[in-house]
């Protein structure tokens, strides 16, 4: 069921997350609104000016916010002020670049004669993930950094895939990167030590997975490809390895955004709908429905974990400018 259309972006709207009772939306034309739940209004605007807006992540007090700049942007979300959302700062920080600007060995190659500090995005950031204290971001640079909360020093750099990031996701101390070269990969951090690879699952060949999404208990993991197809991975109580145990054809076009919401798998497509799936008890989808309304092809989904009614609210953005709000 439609509950309501959002309009106030003079971008396309490219990420959504859930901030306490607000819901965030980032545009391509560089703003962020803020939608206060439930009455869906506009409650106020912050970030305009700093590129187009890629990804966005909430957690705590603070909202990091990443940019067509290949910039992270911090901002501190306080009841008691007039600027609810107030930048703190930016990533990589001042303080980190001045710390490793001067030393040769912290500058990677990124182009034939062009030099880059490790901490640094050399290209725009898709997708943010927040875990254990970590904000992850993963670029089209094909490489996935780490970064401190506590005090936002970028602690590592993987050079992840062969090809974009496109999408990451977090569940039971293992992060999940999605990649145009058709692989989702699983990252673990054990104790003090660095990130390493605990196992890769292999989509379709020469596909683009543009989404992965995670079931609460880590044990169901799934890719949206751009061939419309979705894969589903059941993985093992160690979480070191995956095998396929469903292939649906969701779409007609690219599967470009996935949400899990309990038993319920959403997907967002190139075709300008959402096809809702129903997971079954080995992990399996059967399709639930399919809901139409957006003039653009679905570029972001977020499900609010708020039972309403024995059903759950969806928020779904496009490239028709509009924010739709469902009811599931």
């Amino acid at each position: 069921k439609s509950l309501a259309v959002l309009s106030g972006h003079i971008g396309s709207v490219s990420c959504l997350a859930l901030c306490e009772e607000f819901i965030l939306s980032g545009s391509q034309g560089k703003d962020i609104i803020v939608w206060q739940q439930p009455d869906l209004r506009q409650f106020t605007k912050f970030g305009q000016g700093d590129g187009s807006v890629k990804a966005l992540a909430s957690t705590g007090n603070k909202v990091f916010t990443a940019h067509q700049d290949s910039r992270i942007r911090v901002w501190k979300v306080s009841r008691n002020s007039e600027n609810i959302f107030r930048l703190v700062d930016t990533l990589p920080t001042t303080k980190d670049y001045l710390g490793k600007f001067m030393k040769q060995s912290n500058y990677v190659q990124i182009r034939r004669h062009h030099k880059r500090l490790w901490i640094e995005h050399a290209d725009s950031i898709s997708c943010l993930a927040v875990h254990n204290g970590l904000i992850y971001s993963g670029s089209w640079d094909k490489t996935l950094k780490v970064w401190r909360i506590s005090d936002f020093k970028c602690l590592e750099s993987i050079k992840a895939h062969d090809d974009a990031i496109n999408g990451l996701v977090s569940s039971k101390r293992i992060i999940y990167s999605a990649s145009a070269d058709g692989k989702i990969k699983a990252w673990e951090k054990e104790g003090k030590s660095t990130h390493s690879l605990k196992g890769i699952l292999e989509g379709h060949k020469d596909v683009s997975v543009n989404s992965v999404a995670v079931s609460e208990d880590g044990s169901l993991v799934y890719g949206g490809g751009s061939d419309g197809y979705v894969l589903g991975w059941l993985g093992n109580k160690l979480f070191d390895s995956w095998r396929v145990i469903c292939e649906v054809k969701a779409h007609e076009m690219a599967v470009l955004c996935m949400c899990l919401m309990g038993e319920f798998l959403c997907c967002g497509s190139a075709d300008r709908s959402i096809s809702i799936w129903k997971r079954e008890i080995n992990g399996g989808l059967f399709r639930f429905g399919v809901i139409k309304g957006h003039e653009g092809p679905v570029k972001c989904l977020q499900a609010s974990p708020r039972c309403v009614g024995g059903g759950f609210m969806l928020y779904s953005g496009s490239l028709d400018k509009s924010l739709r709000v469902w009811w599931i």
